[in-house]
């Protein structure tokens, strides 16, 4: 599969579980560990746990495997690896602390509108 499609379906799994924050950083002439990570934000515990927990159920039922995932004994930080795209799911307060987009600086970023309710 395309990694800009399933960019797109994993957004759309995100923002059904009401993740928020979600910004794409393209990293295709960055590096060669990914083409795209996506990030984005829980408000608790339970929604970051939510948002993975779809995002990996629904894409495994398409077929499409995860290489790796860890973060789920704390769920501050839940990443799944998708090989050309990774997914970074935070509480608030992890986020800023690791500040993923400031470390992807020259990454083109495109931010995802959050839903109204």
């Amino acid at each position: 599969m395309e990694s800009e499609i399933l960019v797109q379906k994993i957004v759309s799994l995100i923002r059904n579980k009401k993740g928020f924050d979600i910004k794409v950083l393209d990293l295709k002439n960055l590096t060669s560990i990914a083409d795209y990570f996506i990030i984005c934000s829980g408000s608790a515990t339970m929604q970051v746990k939510a948002i993975a927990d779809e995002v990996d159920k629904k894409l495994r039922e398409q077929g499409i495997k995860c290489y790796h995932r860890e973060g789920y004994d704390t769920l501050n930080w839940v990443l799944l690896d998708y090989f050309d795209v990774v997914v970074h799911v935070f509480r608030g307060e992890s986020r800023e602390y690791y500040n993923l987009e400031k470390i992807w600086g020259d990454a083109p970023i495109t931010e995802i509108e959050n839903e109204e309710d």
